[in-house]
């Protein structure tokens, strides 16, 4: 017997792709103007700060052992449209979807999204041993096809995701096309719809997932804490759905699972509106200002409805990039997301995005 230790290790957790979160600006650089990760432009929530910073003493402690108090604060914030037990709170977004996948993912089982997309559906979903069905978004307008998907569907199927507006497009399931689609899906799958980055959306026919789980639907709604609030650093995110499904999935709930400072902390920003308003509106006039500019320096965007853009540059998306980054401007390719070629760019305040026009004006003198 000549075994050795790989020889226990699983088929579907050897070395693969794995994700790669965005990188932060070099120590010994300069000004940088960190565009690359779609976090809040206006840093954090002061209420947000004040909690945390009055919960850090008391972190000798154990923290709450369940995550009740704050799924308390996320039904006045949702105005009582749901419950207590519709909400399911993680660490981070990304915890609640690998928490997804490891409640109704078997191995062999397939997992259907749609390129470009958030990495983790992919990765995560691999290491439950999924079979990863990728239907592509349909190019050039990085719509759903719905079709495809519908046809994709198995009896293996378990778990859709759906991201709405999505990363890293910017682009949005319109309500008709959504309604349709929902309508059409067996009752024994989930639809898991990444709404992260709802707060952002403005057009009249967006639509979040709420409605669809008050009308009793298959849906897991994703939220984070990340973006609108500014908490990207406490990685806090929950989930919303039936009660059917929370109270399965609960059954996984790790007891102790949220710091105190994270709990604290997105109880603060769930109650500064004045952040939150503020927040959706320096993003909301910045995309518009950004995509004026684009037009005026023929760069090729897609029209957004989240707080970034995804451009293609003139340039080799790598070398743009590295272009940029002289510039001061940190901008991030998005080929590990399914867009090849693309660049993703975060709006920020007023003064980083007329950082990278300016930067952009000159690169448009000397590279193309």
């Amino acid at each position: 017997m000549n075994k050795t230790i790989e020889s226990i290790f699983k088929a579907h957790l050897k070395p693969k792709e794995v994700y790669q979160g965005g990188k932060n600006p070099p120590v010994s650089a300069g000004k940088i103007y960190k565009m690359s990760s779609n976090e809040n432009p206006l840093g954090q929530s002061p209420k947000a700060t004040e909690a945390l910073l009055k919960a850090a003493q008391t972190i000798g402690v154990y923290p709450d052992q369940t995550d009740i108090r704050l799924r308390e604060a996320l039904v006045k914030d949702f105005d009582g449209q749901l419950d207590v037990d519709q909400f399911i709170c993680g660490n981070s977004g990304s915890e609640i979807i690998d928490m997804l996948l490891r409640a109704f993912i078997n191995e062999d089982d397939e997992v259907i999204y749609s390129n470009p997309c958030f990495l983790p559906y992919a990765v995560f979903s691999r290491w439950y041993g999924a079979k990863q069905i990728d239907v592509p978004l349909l190019y050039p307008s990085y719509d759903l096809d719905v079709e495809s998907i519908l046809n994709a569907i198995t009896e293996k199927t378990k778990i859709i995701f759906l991201t709405s507006p999505n990363n890293p497009t910017g682009t949005y399931i319109p309500k008709p096309v959504l309604d349709d689609f929902i309508n059409k899906i067996p009752k024994d799958i989930i639809i898991v719809f990444d709404e992260v980055y709802r707060h952002f959306a403005n057009v009249e026919d967006y639509v979040s997932g709420l409605s669809y789980v008050k009308e009793g639907h298959n849906v897991v709604a994703v939220n984070s804490f990340s973006k609108t609030y500014g908490l990207a650093g406490q990685r806090i995110g929950y989930c919303y759905t039936t009660n059917t499904i929370a109270n399965y999935i609960r059954q996984i709930h790790k007891p102790f699972l949220l710091p105190i400072t994270s709990i604290e902390a997105a109880i603060g920003a769930l109650n500064d509106t004045k952040f939150i308003a503020e927040t959706v509106k320096t993003v909301q006039e910045g995309r518009n200002y950004l995509a004026n500019e684009f037009d005026k320096l023929g760069i090729t965007y897609w029209p957004s409805q989240s707080n970034f853009f995804i451009i293609d540059p003139p340039l080799s998306e790598f070398e743009f990039t590295d272009i940029l980054m002289e510039q001061g401007i940190m901008v991030r390719p998005v080929s590990q997301f399914g867009a090849p070629g693309k660049v993703r760019i975060t709006i920020g305040t007023q003064e980083a995005n007329d950082a990278l026009v300016n930067a952009l004006k000159k690169i448009k003198t000397i590279a193309w």
